[in-house]
């Protein structure tokens, strides 16, 4: 999980416990997500990378460098 980038589909930001559609398995699932950054703000659409993993369903993520 650590390294694959995803796309934002639940605003991610300080309290908040967003969403982000990742590629696993040969589909694409939704994860819980929270920024790396504590008071960093990442909307919808957004194009993020996946920086920790707590399973079965927490991502933490930082913007990606597009």
């Amino acid at each position: 999980m650590v390294g694959k980038q995803g796309r934002v589909t639940g605003k991610v930001g300080p309290g908040l416990v967003g969403e982000v559609m990742v590629q696993v398995r040969g589909g694409v699932e939704a994860f819980y997500a929270h920024p790396t950054v504590p008071d960093e703000e990442i909307p919808v659409g957004s194009i993020v990378i996946v920086v920790e993993y707590f399973p079965p369903r927490t991502v933490y993520v930082a913007r990606a460098l597009v």
